[in-house]
């Protein structure tokens, strides 16, 4: 079965084991649907701003970390893509996730946004909110969740 529904899809990674499902339900719909993937990781420094205790030099090695991670995120999606014969894009932005999402979706005309779920429960989701739940709120683009395993099974 083919479908040309969604032309452009992305599929937002953080690298970790959970988003992979996510990774394989953006690899699967792109192949049904012959569609180009975008690969993005999102650079966020937020949590690691300076302060009096650090310098520019802790900061600048925060972001080379994180590149470097971010590489490793989008070359897996490239690598896993690529073996399904499906065109993939790896991009690296910086800045807010859901700010970076969701304009790199509507400047990028992407018709699907796909993104994973840590299955946090609902105290974790209040006290440190959620990525997915914010780019859901704030797009107008259709944007496929895909749930990972919690992290407290049962919760």
């Amino acid at each position: 079965m083919n479908s040309n529904i969604f032309r452009k899809i992305m599929v937002a990674t953080d690298g970790s084991e959970l988003v992979r499902k996510a990774v394989d339900s953006a690899i699967e719909t792109a192949k049904l649907c012959k569609a180009k993937l975008y690969a993005i990781y999102v650079i966020s420094l937020g949590g690691y701003s300076i302060t009096p205790s650090r310098d520019t030099e802790w900061e600048k090695a925060m972001k080379e970390q994180l590149i470097i991670e971010g590489k490793e995120a989008t070359t897996y999606v490239e690598n896993t893509g690529r073996a399904a014969n499906i065109e993939v894009e790896s991009v690296i932005l910086e800045g807010s996730p859901v700010d970076e999402i969701v304009d790199f979706a509507e400047k990028n005309d992407i018709d699907l946004i796909v993104m994973g779920t840590h299955g946090k429960n609902v105290i974790q989701r209040f006290l440190i909110g959620s990525v997915t739940e914010n780019v859901v709120s704030r797009s107008k683009k259709v944007v496929l969740v895909v749930r990972g395993d919690t992290i407290e099974k049962g919760k």
